[in-house]
């Protein structure tokens, strides 16, 4: 098979994902010598996996010793700046497609790792112990939805990924609402944040949803795989992963302090 016909076929693949930085076609548009493979994805993975860890440690840390010295404004400045700096890489790298994006995207790591440190830490002040909690339930989550791809339980078919996208979607413009509206008034989005039988429901369905999207994400690395995607696709499919295990773990956290509220 030439180069040439590999490249029409992909141009003519119809897979679809619900991760944000994985769209259709999404491999014809990029660019790279060498061909991806399962094991460079994951040892790509690991690696930004790995800057988030040491970041969210450092950020942790130093949140910590601020809230012990009463400063409050450390801790907010890490957690919107981690957040903040992370949705700005992220737009840069899906309107710009760089054919190595290594760079960018060990940046966002280490901003979210920043967000991540931020967070757990402001969480644990209220719950003692939630962030073992919330990394064990992510980690089982992970493994559980690779399980179920791997096995073939459920399969990412184009129906499956429509609907967890479109879920997905109206999630995450929800949450973008709720940042504007508690931002800028005294008001909130009444039950997202609540940690009553209807907040906690809404927080596990998303949770639900989330996870799910994993399943997408698997899909998407294996046929980039197939299809012998360019070497840069191992950084993409890593990073979809990487913002999805992310999520996970945010509303994992934010479902167990309802439960422990």
């Amino acid at each position: 098979m030439t180069r040439d016909t590999t490249n029409r076929e992909m141009r003519e693949m119809r897979y679809t994902t619900s991760n944000p930085v994985m769209t259709k076609n999404f491999f014809a548009n990029i660019q790279g010598q060498s061909n991806m493979t399962f094991e460079g994805t994951i040892s790509k993975l690991a690696y930004l996996l790995g800057i988030v860890f040491i970041t969210a440690c450092i950020s942790g840390y130093v949140a910590l010793d601020a809230i012990n010295s009463g400063n409050s404004s450390v801790l907010a400045g890490l957690t919107w700046g981690g957040m903040i700096g992370g949705i700005i890489v992220v737009v840069i790298l899906i309107f710009t497609r760089p054919q190595n994006p290594a760079a960018l995207m060990t940046i966002y790591a280490a901003f979210q790792g920043l967000f991540i440190g931020g967070i757990s830490i402001m969480y644990e002040t209220f719950f003692e112990g939630i962030i073992i909690q919330a990394g064990f339930g992510t980690l089982m989550i992970t493994m559980l939805m690779l399980g179920l791809y791997s096995s073939r339980i459920i399969r990412p078919t184009p129906t499956f990924n429509k609907v967890v996208y479109s879920v997905l979607g109206c999630v995450f413009m929800l949450y973008m609402l709720s940042i504007v509206v508690t931002t800028f008034s005294p008001y909130q989005i009444p039950y997202l944040h609540s940690s009553g039988p209807i907040g906690i429901g809404i927080t596990l369905v998303i949770l639900i949803f989330v996870s799910l999207s994993l399943i997408s994400d698997f899909g998407f690395i294996e046929s980039g795989v197939k299809w012998q995607a360019p070497k840069s696709g191992e950084w993409w499919g890593a990073f979809g992963v990487l913002i999805t295990i992310i999520w996970i773990y945010i509303e994992m956290i934010r479902l167990i302090s309802k439960l422990r509220d």
